[in-house]
């Protein structure tokens, strides 16, 4: 919604997808680490997932190898636009809280769902099961603590128009007088 509305968008996911992609960034040090989910492709998600799923040293390795390869794309993503001197960006990041990305915000807007709704969407994707999906929900932030630390606060289980009517809201409301970056 947000790349519809001309604001720049840096998707963290997205980053992470091309660091682990053919020719990506991270491959070397994941193929060291995690041979077997490394191909000529690049990184064999499943199976990476299968290898880090329950093992945390593991799962802190892999983070060790992302985290600061995520955070330079992101720096360098500010940085292109404060060239640019353009006015407003978001930082699309799932973790935002978890890896305190949210001390270098200026505004905070998290869009939430009811959790039967979060389910339903999270389980709907391929590959997820119900055992992950806990996994995930115990490695995140309560949504409920997420809120508390937002500027602002959409609730996206009322349809994309009404998504669309609280977005648009919150940005004149809460960020639009943000004259550095805001994250969301």
């Amino acid at each position: 919604m947000m790349k519809t509305m001309n604001i720049p968008v840096f998707d963290a996911d997205k980053a992470v997808h091309g660091l682990m992609g053919p020719r990506g960034q991270a491959l070397p040090a994941l193929a060291h680490r995690f041979p077997k989910a490394v191909g000529p492709d690049g990184v064999d998600r499943q199976m990476l997932g299968e290898l880090v799923f329950e093992d945390a040293v593991a799962l802190a390795d892999l983070e060790r190898i992302l985290h600061p390869m995520v955070r330079a794309l992101r720096q360098s993503f500010l940085l292109s636009h404060a060239l640019r001197r353009t006015r407003y960006v978001v930082m699309d990041v799932p973790l935002l809280f978890e890896t305190g990305g949210d001390k270098s915000c200026d505004a905070i807007l998290v869009v939430t769902a009811p959790s039967f709704l979060q389910r339903q969407r999270v389980l709907s994707r391929s590959g997820m099961t119900v055992k992950k999906f806990t996994g995930i929900l115990k490695r995140q932030f309560q949504d409920s603590d997420k809120q508390r630390r937002a500027t602002s606060v959409i609730t996206s289980g009322l349809g994309k128009r009404e998504t669309w009517v609280r977005l648009r809201r919150a940005l004149r409301r809460d960020f639009l007088f943000v004259e550095k970056k805001s994250c969301g």
